[in-house]
This record gives structure tokens, C-alpha cells and sequence, in this order.
């Protein structure tokens, strides 16, 4: 994969830097500004050496119209807090606006385009109509920086198609990504315990397949569980359960039974009567949940079950909380696995959080990004490299 180096000397240059900025937002305040600061070292190194630093992005899911309320002007005063300059905003992508500002660039400035997925061509299946989009943007520019990991699962006009176009590298964020998570997939030191969360095994059915005969242990939590905990005829209650992926899930446990994975599933539940945070708990068994209760979150047994796991490992993968974490009744599991690769890193181990609500979920909860070996700033996209995928904005950097 090309690197910043092999692009030469790039003061005076203009340099298209694909960033990920969708970060969470609350009216115009940014909530989690982790994706910001995440590419500091690449747009700082950019502009230190003196190029004109042109940053483009996205913003939540304006489905190709301009939205307003998705306008990157939070992203760009944020921006130059930063990194400690003044970032001009472009009203547009490569409209007029964009032209005329990256026109009057010296040396060092940096502009940030208007949210990219405001053009309908970004996102198109049609290849040639993102081509031609993508050329757009690339005569802004002389060459290419990819850095936003968060899109690069996605061959899109602004990462994917510009790269075919213009001289291309990846980013310090990319290469930081990829190291990463290479290095747990790759070369593990052992053991190597993997941590599922979130609401469907559905969404993890790729990393728990490509995983089971390279772990040593994993450990699943969040709503998921529930369809484990169905499979092997336990009562549920009301909690989330897939019942198309039971058979599934019975493969799977047979798999990693016959490959040595040990497979820990929660002992005890928080159930609660309704899907709301001011909703009645208790804690139960979790081969006993109440025919009218529902499960959120995993109790304190196995919060200290899943810690103890955890700390006794070498490398450790998270992705997805383990309970409703945003009420926080039912966040003490989310923070009993965060702490377990806090304290984890502290012994030594190597521990990677997989982005997405993972990510935000431990910021949240008041620990910082230096606590853990790896925060991935891509949800999606950590987990179609664990999954073992060919990712199409990282190939083309090839």
C-alpha cells in the first residue's frame, strides 16, 4: 500500500485528503469528536510541510440532498480549534464555491469541502456516473490522500473512484488502522479473545466465521446473546432474539466446541419489563428470564466474568456493547468489558475497540482513547477486515 512517502515532496502541492468526519451530533455541537482528532496527524503532517490541504467528508445520510442540519460548518470550526488554523469551508464539493477557494489557497491553508454525500454521483452503483463525479473533484487537486478508514469498505466517488484518477497514498490514520487490525487477525500473541456485542448475531455472522478457527476464546454479550442463549433452549422472555439464525448459531457453537474456541456466554441477565430507561430491573439467570421481562444488559457475575476473561488475554478485539449502554441503567456491562481491556493494556496486552458504537460507547462512559492499545475509527469497515474481506478503497491503494 502506497504511503505519504511515496507521493515526494508535496509542499505547494494541492492534496485531496478523504477524511471521515461523521461524527455524532447534537443540533450543531459535536458530541464525540474521536473521528477529528483521529486524522490530526495526517492533516497536521500535510500542513506543516506546506501543501494546500483540501479535506472532503461526510456527514450523516443526506441520501444526495442538500440537508442543512448535515452541513459540515460544526466539523470545519472544530477543525481549526484542532489543529490551530483557520479551516475555510467551501459551500460546495466542486461547484463554484470549491473552485474559487481552492483557487485562492497558499501555501499551508486548508479548506473543507461541503458534505460530500450532498451530491446524489457519490454513493451511485452506477460506476460511470461516479467516474465522472469523481473527476470533478480530482481536478482540485494534484494528488490523493485516503485517510477516512470509516468508507473505505465502500467504493465510493470521493475515496474509491478518485484514487483511480489521481496519484494516491493512504493516510497515517489508514496505515494505523490496518496495522492494527492486521496484527490481531494476522499474528495474534495468544490468547486471543474476540468480544461480540450489539443487537444481531446477523451483523456478525462474517467476523464470528472468519474468527472461529483463530481464536482462542470469545466471549458474546449485547442482544445477540439471546439467540445463543435460544439455541441451546433456554427461556428468553421477551428479549431480541433472530429465529432464523438459531440453526446458525448451533453450527457455530459445534464449530468452535470441535476447534477448541471457548465459547463464554453470559451466566446472569438485567432484565427489565419494557425497552426504556426509567423501566424496573433485575437480575437473573440467564437460563431463567421471565416469560415478561426482556433482557438489556449482562449482570454483575458476568461482568466480572467477561473482566476476568478478558484480562487473562494477549490480544483482544471488541466491537458492538454489551447491553442498552445509552441508558445507564443497563450500561454497567459496556463498562465492565471496557475496563477489562483497560486494565488488559495495563498488563500488556495488545486490545483494539472496533469503532462504531463500541467506540462511542467507551468515550461515553468517561475513558480515553489512550487507555486502549487501538480505538478503530470504522465501525463497517473493522469489521469486514475481520471478517477477512478485500476492502475496495484499501485494494486500489495497492
Amino acid at each position: 500500500m502506497k504511503t505519504l512517502k511515496d507521493l515526494g515532496d508535496l509542499s505547494g502541492k494541492r492534496v485531496l485528503v478523504r477524511a471521515d468526519f461523521n461524527v455524532p451530533l447534537d443540533g450543531t455541537k459535536i458530541t464525540d469528536d474521536g473521528r477529528i482528532r483521529a486524522a490530526l496527524p495526517t492533516l497536521t503532517e500535510l500542513h506543516n510541510e506546506g501543501a494546500k490541504v483540501i479535506v472532503m467528508a461526510h456527514l450523516g445520510r443526506p441520501k444526495g440532498q442538500v440537508v442543512p442540519e448535515l452541513s459540515l460548518a460544526p466539523v470545519a470550526a472544530r477543525l481549526g480549534e484542532l489543529m490551530g488554523v483557520n479551516v475555510v469551508l467551501a459551500h460546495d464539493t466542486y461547484g463554484e464555491d470549491a473552485q474559487a477557494k481552492v483557487a485562492a489557497m497558499k501555501d499551508g491553508d486548508v479548506v473543507l469541502l461541503e458534505n460530500v454525500r450532498f451530491n446524489p454521483e457519490e454513493t451511485s452503483k452506477d460506476e460511470a456516473v461516479r467516474h465522472e463525479y469523481a473527476e470533478k473533484l480530482a481536478k482540485l487537486a494534484d494528488v490523493f490522500v485516503s485517510d477516512g478508514f470509516g468508507v473505505v469498505h465502500r467504493a465510493q466517488g470521493s475515496d474509491y473512484d478518485v484514487a483511480t484518477i489521481l496519484p494516491s497514498a493512504a493516510g497515517l490514520l489508514i496505515q494505523k488502522e490496518v496495522k492494527a487490525l492486521s496484527r490481531a487477525t494476522e499474528s495474534p500473541e495468544r490468547p486471543f479473545t474476540v468480544v461480540l456485542g450489539g443487537s444481531k448475531v446477523s451483523d456478525k455472522l462474517g467476523v464470528i466465521k472468519n474468527l472461529l478457527d483463530k481464536a482462542d476464546r470469545l466471549v458474546i454479550g449485547g442482544g445477540m446473546l439471546f439467540t445463543f442463549l435460544k439455541a441451546q433452549g433456554y427461556e428468553i422472555g421477551k428479549s431480541l432474539v433472530e429465529e432464523d439464525m438459531i440453526d446458525t448459531v448451533k453450527g457455530y457453537m459445534e464449530t468452535a466446541k470441535k476447534n477448541g474456541v471457548e465459547l463464554v456466554l453470559p451466566v446472569d441477565v438485567v432484565a427489565a419489563d419494557k425497552f426504556a430507561a426509567d423501566s424496573p430491573a433485575v437480575s437473573v439467570p440467564a437460563d431463567q428470564i421471565p416469560a415478561d421481562k426482556m433482557g438489556l444488559d449482562i449482570a454483575e457475575k458476568s461482568q466480572k466474568l467477561f473482566h476476568d476473561k478478558i484480562v487473562d488475554s494477549k490480544t483482544v478485539v471488541w466491537n458492538g456493547p454489551m447491553g442498552v449502554f445509552e441508558f445507564p441503567r443497563f450500561a454497567a456491562g459496556t463498562k465492565a468489558v471496557a475496563q477489562g481491556l483497560v486494565d488488559a493494556t495495563k498488563a500488556g496486552a495488545f486490545t483494539i475497540v472496533g469503532g462504531g458504537d463500541s467506540a462511542s460507547a467507551v468515550r461515553n462512559l468517561g475513558f480515553k482513547d489512550d487507555e486502549f492499545s487501538h480505538i478503530s475509527t470504522g465501525g463497517g469497515a473493522s469489521l469486514e477486515f475481520l471478517e477477512g474481506k478485500e476492502l475496495p478503497g484499501l485494494k486500489v491503494l495497492d
